[in-house]
């Protein structure tokens, strides 16, 4: 008999138009003589699964849909929520509580990547160079004077625990830092001011399946902007070249930085780790726990490269949850 595979998708982020993209390619590459896929929106209105034209509610009791008198359970939650509630943690929350397994990693290492300040904090103090940052609340006082002085010009300041680079601010002098904080704690509940780092941006996938760890191969980002925001992300106005125009040496240093990341933040199912290489260093910019699957995302563009069909990843990224 068939699992049936609920994908959800949407979210209550500025991400969730991202994440509808990204549960879209999911839908289309889960192989469906093995499957029943239901989509599953979750946003302001609601949580509701969509057949065809057809929207009916789920109940959160114990979730499920009932659809022409028919009560359908999940065996499965296929994860692509970027941002709150699916990359958090308080989704997955829920699904403990009410025993649904799903494909993303558990409460703890979501909470914890999702901050990017506590995440970065952590990884140094086990000898992962990230960039110099101070975190900032909706408390604080703000010395732009001392920000500058700490962290120097230019700087970036961004949400502490949003992703798509919404919110995100290249500040080059001091007068533009309070703004730039502004800026950020509109998209997140706190801010994160980080050194400049100069170099070159790479991006590396990961997952753990079967047993098995798999590290693809990095891909260089190279923006037509000043740095990787949205527009460069999803308007076409970066290239994204995978492999990485790096050595040899360097790709498997970043691939086995990576494999220690995961590990240390006992992640599990896919993700992604974004550096920027300065001087032969990489440092550490963000862990991403629900990595973009759309099309014109970076995973897709990976295992393209290293051979691995889409509908095999998510089969096995299926199975793999299933069992656990």
């Amino acid at each position: 008999m068939k699992k049936n595979i609920a994908v959800l998708m949407g979210g209550y982020s500025h991400e969730a138009q991202i994440s509808m993209k990204s549960g879209e390619t999911v839908l289309k590459h889960i192989d469906s003589e093995k499957y029943n896929t239901v989509k599953i929106v979750i946003d302001e209105k609601g949580w509701n699964a969509h057949f065809n034209e057809q929207v009916i509610p789920v109940d959160k009791n114990d979730f499920s849909v009932t659809r022409q008198g028919e009560k359908i359970k999940f065996d499965l939650a296929f994860v692509v929520i970027h941002g709150t509630p699916g990359e958090d943690g308080k989704l997955q929350a829920y699904f403990d509580m009410i025993g649904m397994k799903y494909t993303t990693s558990g409460v703890l290492p979501l909470a914890l990547t999702f901050n990017k300040y506590a995440c970065n904090t952590y990884l140094q103090q086990l000898g992962i160079r990230c960039a110099k940052s101070i975190r900032i609340t909706r408390e604080s006082s703000v010395n732009t004077n001392e920000i500058a002085n700490e962290i120097g010009l230019p700087m970036f300041i961004k949400p502490s625990d949003g992703g798509s680079s919404f919110g995100v601010t290249k500040v080059k002098s001091k007068e533009e830092i309070e703004s730039a904080i502004q800026t950020a704690l509109e998209h997140g509940t706190e801010a994160v001011i980080e050194s400049f780092v100069n170099g070159t941006e790479v991006t590396c996938g990961i997952y753990h399946l079967g047993g098995k760890t798999t590290v693809l191969y990095p891909t260089e980002i190279v923006s037509e902007n000043e740095f990787f925001d949205f527009d460069a992300k999803y308007k076409g106005l970066s290239q994204e070249i995978t492999p990485a125009r790096i050595s040899e040496e360097l790709t498997e240093l970043i691939r086995n930085t990576t494999k220690k990341v995961y590990h240390f933040l006992a992640l599990k199912g896919l993700s992604r780790v974004d550096y920027i290489i300065q001087n032969g260093e990489p440092f550490l910019i963000e862990v991403n726990t629900v990595p973009g699957l759309s099309d014109a995302s970076i995973i897709p563009q990976q295992a393209r490269h290293s051979g691995i069909a889409l509908r095999d990843l998510f089969g096995a990224m299926i199975e793999d949850a299933l069992m656990r």
